[in-house]
């Protein structure tokens, strides 16, 4: 069986049903993860979970150390990761409390550490499809049989946040013709390739973004009562879909790093080689 790990975004921040459940301090070579990593299992799963803002929603998009957070679900063997996380509608046809299972992103973001590979090893990973299918489709599925609202695909903007849209920037990403936005999901997935973790969001409608306008303003208390509603949904259909991940064969991001580090290898300092040992010593 595969190992599965469940980032938790706004709302989420523990799953029910978990049996022989622990908890792992993990400091990494690139820092501390936002915090501890439950581990437990589901359904006859081993399931890894972190919630990507800490306990009690501590740290901000913007202060999150995607980096450590991902090498941490690497040494625990992670093959693959769920990612849940809230956002806003870009289109009118995507409303309120439907999901979302986007199939690319757009990057806004600024000054994230979105690679492991620095100081002296480059590595140029394929990332033209971001989402790995196999988990992808899972989700979908689950949600289906639900009967829930979910969208098969879309693209998500990865904005820096921590403050929402202004309603410029929000219609100049609807006039590119993007579909959903929010603040974590495309470093995340950036760095879990790197990984050769295969990586899928799972996107909840709370509010459609500053650019739709209506009689009432749409408030954080508004956005906050569609987030507890989207979060009792999504575990639902985390229930279905971990044992389906967990029982998959093969993964699309298993090789990612076959042919991606560049640096020439006899000029890698064995510092760096074991510092990376983890990620690519395979191919070293």
């Amino acid at each position: 069986m595969a190992k599965v790990g469940i980032i938790g975004g706004s709302g989420l921040y523990a799953i029910e049903g978990f049996e022989n459940v622990r908890e792992e301090a993990l400091l990494t070579q690139f820092g501390n993860p936002s915090c501890n990593y439950i581990t437990g299992i589901l359904d006859g799963i081993e399931v890894v979970f972190l919630p990507r803002h800490g306990k009690g929603h501590r740290i901000s998009p913007s202060e999150i150390n995607y980096r450590a957070n991902i090498f941490g679900m690497k040494k625990l063997g992670v093959d693959a990761i769920i990612s849940v996380s809230a956002c806003g509608s870009l289109k009118e046809n995507i409303k309120p409390l439907d999901f979302v299972i986007p199939d690319q992103f757009l990057d806004r973001t600024h000054g994230r550490s979105a690679t492991f590979f620095t100081e002296g090893i480059v590595a140029h990973v394929p990332f033209a499809q971001p989402i790995s299918g196999e988990v992808a489709e899972i989700l979908v599925k689950a949600a289906q049989e639900l009967d829930l609202t979910v969208h098969p695909q879309g693209t998500y903007v990865c904005m820096e946040g921590p403050q929402f849209s202004t309603k410029a920037e929000s219609n100049l990403y609807r006039s590119w013709g993007m579909d959903i936005i929010g603040m974590t999901n495309l470093t995340e997935a950036k760095l879990a390739r790197e990984a050769e973790i295969s990586y899928a969001t799972l996107a909840a409608v709370t509010d459609y973004d500053c650019w739709y306008e209506t009689e009432e303003s749409v408030t954080v208390e508004m956005i906050i009562a569609n987030l507890n509603k989207n979060i009792a949904n999504a575990k639902k259909i985390l229930k279905l879909a971990i044992p389906r991940v967990g029982q998959l064969k093969t993964f699309s991001a298993a090789d990612a790093m076959q042919h991606a580090v560049i640096t020439q290898r006899d000029l890698i300092p064995e510092q760096k080689k074991k510092k990376f040992e983890l990620l690519v010593g395979k191919y070293l």
